[in-house]
């Protein structure tokens, strides 16, 4: 290969030298890079609804958390531009593959939200049927489901099948090796795969600036041979831009994708973390003027594709949700303790059919 041609082979690989940005904070249009071209009308306004209703749900669940109802719930407030516009960007067909910080997505995906909430709440299975919803169960240690997601986009590329694969992961779990395991196998056979880092600028409280030296995380894509993007992550118009171009690229034959998205955690890592402790007030502040919420308000306002009218309905909208989570969540569990021993394995061991008998011997014993 010419000098040339290498140069013009990397140059293919590399993202954009500045996120990709459809909308200013200010909720002003601004020029794309070439390339891009904006989500339909319909699809834009339907994400805003979306929106609407995925911020109520986490508001809600945090304070089911605080009530004391859910074990522990990882808040995605300030996210929600990049978890609305994975889902939007998938097809039926599709598997998703999410962290425990996903939530939003899944109700984006139109999974029952006390399913959602079944792990959280301390269940012993992930609430949902991963087959049925093409979901698969929210990851709670770092990049493991980047492996998963691979080998479910292998399968669709070795079978023949119209399906791609989108794997969330945080900015913290890029410094796995779980996640360039991942990227190589998908690169090396061209894996319909889309590695979407949503980079909320702290693995709970170690910043960025001590996770990597890379200009951006964007750029570990070229190690591997795999075109990647990045993308400002409270711009839901260019998130679901730019991930609709990946979903394509990987759709096609044409490999993975790596897509970096610019983004916040406002809330602290979990109910069980202080952010104040490791986060200046005015950075918070920053990024609080760059809602992703208002900023899509403003900007389909100023395109008339939205109307007060419109907001109000879906602010009634997503009331009428969060009643119903309050209500599926504060109806008490009847535990059966029997459960213990289902799903351990296939056929039960000699072992644990003796302590199931022991258990359920103790249980009757309580009742006479």
């Amino acid at each position: 290969m010419s000098v040339k041609a290498l140069r013009q082979a990397v140059d293919s690989l590399l993202p954009s030298l500045a996120p990709v940005r459809f909308v200013a904070p200010d909720g002003k249009p601004v020029k794309p890079p070439a390339g891009y071209t904006e989500p339909s009308d319909e699809l834009l306004r339907e994400a805003h609804r979306r929106m609407v209703i995925g911020r109520r749900f986490d508001t809600q669940a945090t304070a089911l958390t605080k009530q004391g109802r859910l074990a522990v719930y990882p808040s995605s407030r300030g996210q929600e531009a990049c978890q609305i516009a994975g889902v939007l960007a998938l097809q039926d067909q599709d598997w998703l593959f999410p962290t425990y910080r996903d939530s939003v997505a899944l109700v984006t995906r139109d999974i029952d939200p006390m399913e959602v909430l079944t792990l959280l709440r301390g269940g012993w299975h992930c609430g949902y049927d991963p087959a049925a919803t093409r979901v698969a169960p929210q990851c709670t240690p770092l990049a493991t489901q980047t492996i998963h997601a691979t080998g479910m986009a292998e399968a669709f590329r070795r079978k023949g099948e119209d399906g791609v694969v989108m794997a969330f992961i945080g900015d913290g779990g890029t410094s796995e090796g779980d996640f360039h395991e991942a990227l190589n196998y998908a690169a090396v056979f061209k894996a319909p795969v889309v590695f979407f880092i949503q980079n909320n600028q702290y693995a709970i409280s170690v910043p960025l600036s001590r996770q990597t030296a890379a200009p951006a995380l964007a750029y570990k894509g070229v190690g591997y041979g795999m075109a990647s993007e990045q993308v400002d992550g409270n711009d839901l118009v260019a998130v679901l831009s730019v991930l609709q171009a990946a979903v394509e690229h990987a759709r096609s034959g044409r490999g993975p994708f790596l897509v970096e998205a610019h983004t916040y955690r406002m809330e602290s890592h979990t109910n069980a973390d202080d952010a104040t402790r490791y986060r200046e007030r005015e950075e918070v502040d920053v990024w609080e003027k760059a809602d992703p919420l208002a900023r899509l308000e403003t900007y389909l306002l100023g395109r008339e594709l939205l109307t007060a009218e419109d907001i109000e309905a879906a602010k009634q909208e997503a009331e009428t949700f969060a009643a119903r989570v309050r209500e599926g969540m504060n109806a008490d569990i009847k535990a059966d303790p029997m459960e213990l021993f289902d799903h351990v394995f296939a056929e039960p061991t000699p072992q644990l059919l003796e302590q199931r008998d022991l258990l359920a011997t103790e249980l009757d014993s309580q009742e006479d």
